[in-house]
């Protein structure tokens, strides 16, 4: 269970976001102490507000009171209300907040059920409650939650649980609010290294976007400008500069994640598992559509784009497990665009090795601690996996080649 904590100075501000939801019908309140509700989960905006201004000082020793608090457990935990209630309710006494008022509520926006918590940082005195190593406390007090409730560890899911929001859907209208809420968290929470790859990571949610260059008053300018789309990839809306959004869905923010995810991919070796599991289930799955529903169901979303004439021209996967966007020929030749359309012709096992390793043809380990080198290419750790795809056995693209060849033979003698 992944729990963040805010600190603000607006009451307002806090209970106003969780009052929209309640208006929306997708959200609820589930528990409350030293403030009043409604028993069947509606509120009132300014009872609520009088209530916690009454146990407000009028002098406080912090200038951000105000506390708000989400915790989220693993998409798979199947929670009832009055568990989430409980859940809310022991965090907050182990938390040090049990005496003070506050409002739990439910939250229903996306598929992952979760609860948000306002209340107070400060006593009925105005002495702040201690906050001291609050990472580390609310750390260990939702790993023991989870062992408590029976619940599956959720610490690495974080913001990455934004694969799981809703597409952008224009018959539900505020289609800004829509596109906006799927932009920023996915800017922070994924790791991608080109503009071509943060855009297939917005296609996913029917969201395209495109870069805007130009001059303003004699200074460059570079910009970004957003749509929302149908499943077909068409734009479907009127253009959002990204300046609506804020500066983290901004033309900087994006050159700057580039250079955060060269970086966090390099140290920490991210895209090698990913790469590990796409060619263990090309070995197993016997057409593409088969390798689409596999990797699904793993966490890894495939996104191929073809020409007219229906060939694989682009390969890129996301991985929603470890928070990266890779251009397939970024992870090697094996998976490449015109690899991925050579297997989709013949499939095959690009794990399987046909050449026998002997004394007179050592294997010799690629000696590279260097996960993706100064280009940004992803480079092989040793093993089986280094090989070309030429030297473990067949050359697939050249076999489909020959068939293809074959094929037009065959046409021309009809002829």
């Amino acid at each position: 269970m992944v729990a963040k904590i805010s600190f603000g100075s607006s009451l307002y501000g806090a209970l106003a976001y969780n009052a929209e939801k309640i208006d929306e019908g997708k959200g609820k309140v589930l528990g409350a102490n030293k403030t009043f509700y409604n028993k069947d989960g509606t509120f009132n905006l300014h009872s609520c507000m009088e209530d916690f201004n009454a146990r407000m000082p009028s002098h406080v020793a912090t200038r951000k009171p105000i506390v708000h608090i989400s915790l989220n457990p693993h998409p798979d935990d199947k929670l009832s209300d009055e568990q989430l209630s409980a859940i809310g309710t022991e965090y907050l006494e182990r938390m040090g907040y049990g005496n003070q008022p506050y409002l739990i509520y439910k939250h229903e926006d996306i598929e992952r059920h979760h609860i948000h918590i306002v209340t107070l940082g400060v006593d009925e005195q105005g002495k702040k409650i201690d906050d001291g190593n609050n990472f580390f406390r609310s750390k260990k007090i939702t790993r023991e939650l989870e062992q408590r409730y029976g619940l599956l560890p959720a610490e690495k899911q974080k913001e990455r649980e934004a694969y799981r929001y809703r597409k952008v859907n224009i018959a539900d209208g505020n289609i800004k609010k829509q596109v906006g809420a799927v932009v920023k968290p996915l800017m922070r929470a994924y790791r991608f290294l080109s503009f071509g790859e943060y855009r297939a990571l917005l296609s996913r949610y029917n969201i395209t976007v495109e870069e805007v260059k130009g001059e303003v008053k004699g200074k460059p300018y570079h910009g970004l400008v957003y749509w929302a789309t149908n499943d077909k990839g068409e734009k479907v809306s009127n253009p959002f500069k990204s300046s609506v959004f804020g500066k983290a869905a901004g033309a900087d923010a994006m050159l700057r994640r580039f250079e955060e995810s060269k970086k966090q991919m390099t140290d920490k070796k991210l895209g090698l598992r990913t790469r590990e599991m796409i060619l263990t289930s090309m070995g197993r799955c016997q057409s593409l559509a088969e390798l689409e529903k596999e990797l699904s169901l793993k966490g890894i979303d495939t996104l191929f784009r073809r020409s007219e004439t229906g060939r694989i021209y682009g390969a890129t996967f996301i991985d929603h497990n470890e928070g990266c966007v890779l251009n397939g020929s970024r992870m090697g030749k094996e998976l490449s665009a015109n690899a991925i359309e050579a297997w989709s012709i013949a499939p095959h096992n690009p794990l399987q090795e046909t050449i026998p390793i002997t004394e007179e043809q050592p294997f010799t380990k690629l000696q590279n601690d260097n996960y993706f080198d100064e280009s940004g290419s992803l480079t092989s750790l040793g093993g089986i996996l280094d090989l070309p795809i030429e030297a473990q056995g067949t050359d697939y693209e050249e076999e489909a080649f020959r068939r293809r060849m074959q094929r037009k033979k065959k046409k021309g003698r009809k002829i």
